[in-house]
């Protein structure tokens, strides 16, 4: 209970934030050409709102709805979330923007998904100055990596170290690497101190993203590091430095393969309603092999752990040489995430979409303030990108609209706003009912 409350926490802070930086950017070009504004609201507000407040010589009414499914900006003379068409059978006042240049409701219209993105890059660049960047590089990872049955059908060796996708070179273990894995015709790795090329299939990054064992992970020797007092590894007198070798018969060459077994373990004695599990292990000790009996305890945990001593690689930045790093990490952000859009549109992609669950579950069990603004971040780029989709409804929507009014020099009719309006609306509720089905599905099953 207390981990869920810390995610709804988090996703409820983070989306606030995002929620008036986006309205807060179509409150500034309003303003900024003197265009009415009625309503400033986070979350939607009908029928009743949960607080409301108008100061004094405002035109603006600023609220807390109690549907948090976003936020709007009520804007006089247009067609919105609102659907406030009593108003526009009204005459144009200069106030209103119907009544300003097409340029200017542009602006307006862009203004939250470019003060969304502008915020993901000056988080991203505070994350930068005030944590750094540490990360382990591929090449420093002498052990190699770890491959799962398919991608050994393709050509890779447990302890392959990744060098290059297509001649670029590979740096660091993310989903950046995955998917220059994925889209690579060629990918370099180097051997037993050879360089190897292995062609690469026509591969999807959602497909192998959903296999487990995972299609690539990082390689942990089968060496035992530590051993912790009374757990099970200790009372059968493992001790660390020995080699696991098997498990009930099955060959143990790496940590990856022992947490596995222990993996399937687990599911079978829980589907035995077992409240442990007993194994047999083999391992070796100063080149002399035995065999002991290992019994888990409640967790399914032997009381053993393992390390890595990579040297981490760390970069730090100073104030003002975090900026053009942290736009250079949100326009990959945003790269990544464009690219990997087209996979929405298939089967399982659109099985993979999520809605407030999904969100709230890539925040940290912990608070984490590192975590949290990084996932703010991300959640910036999100928003950014789809608000400009050109769907009706959405900024974009709008801002395709005003596009087609510039060139064909003719205002399209309020009533075919009004119904793209009600089409577009109903589109996002259906993605947003179906997103939050899947969220269900998951939960239950």
């Amino acid at each position: 209970m207390e981990t869920f409350l810390i995610r709804a926490l988090q996703l409820i802070l983070s989306l606030s934030l995002l929620v008036i930086v986006h309205e807060g950017g179509h409150f500034f070009f309003a303003r900024l050409f003197k265009i009415r504004v009625e309503k400033f609201y986070i979350f939607f507000d009908p029928w009743f709102s949960l607080f409301k407040y108008k100061p004094k010589n405002s035109d603006t009414e600023y609220g807390v709805g109690w549907l948090p499914l976003g936020g709007y900006c009520k804007i006089a003379g247009m067609i919105d979330e609102s659907m406030d068409t009593e108003q526009m059978k009204q005459p144009a006042q200069p106030w209103e923007f119907r009544s300003k240049p097409a340029w200017q409701r542009l602006l307006v219209m862009i203004g939250g998904v470019l003060m969304n993105f502008l915020l993901a890059l000056f988080i991203y660049s505070m994350i930068l100055y005030t944590w750094g960047d540490s990360y382990i590089a591929l090449k420093d990872m002498t052990y190699g990596m770890k491959f799962n049955e398919t991608a050994k059908q393709i050509g890779f060796r447990d302890g392959d170290i990744l060098k290059a996708a297509d001649g670029e070179p590979l740096e660091r273990f993310n989903v950046d690497m995955l998917r220059s894995l994925v889209e690579a015709r060629e990918v370099t790795v180097l051997r037993n101190g050879q360089e190897e090329k292995i062609l690469m299939p026509e591969v999807s990054l959602l497909d192998i993203a959903k296999e487990d064992p995972p299609f690539v992970d990082i390689l942990y020797p089968n060496v035992v590091d530590s051993v912790w007092a009374d757990g099970g590894f200790a009372k059968a007198g493992i001790m660390a430095g020995d080699t696991l070798l098997a498990v009930n018969g099955a060959a143990v060459n790496s940590w990856n393969d022992f947490v596995n077994e222990l993996g399937t373990l687990q599911a079978k004695a829980e589907l035995e309603k077992q409240p442990n599990a007993t194994f047999s292990l083999v391992y070796a000790r100063g080149g002399i092999r035995d065999t002991v009996q290992v019994q888990t305890n409640s967790s399914f945990k032997v009381g053993a752990e393992m390390h890595l001593d990579y040297k981490p690689t760390v970069l730090t930045y100073g104030f003002f040489s975090s900026f053009p790093a942290g736009v250079t990490l949100g326009v990959n952000t945003l790269k990544g995430y464009v690219n990997d859009m087209k996979y929405v549109f298939t089967k399982e992609g659109a099985k993979s979409v999520g809605g407030f669950g999904t969100i709230g579950s890539i925040f940290p069990k912990v608070w984490d303030w590192s975590r949290f603004w990084s996932m703010t971040a991300f959640l910036s780029i999100i928003l950014a990108f789809m608000n400009i989709l050109p769907i009706p409804a959405l900024d974009g929507g709008h801002v395709l609209f005003l596009l087609y009014e510039i060139i064909a020099r003719r205002k399209p009719s309020d009533k075919f706003l009004e119904y793209a309006q009600m089409v577009g609306m109903f589109l996002l509720f259906a993605l947003l009912i179906w997103a939050n089905f899947n969220d269900v599905l998951r939960f239950l099953f």
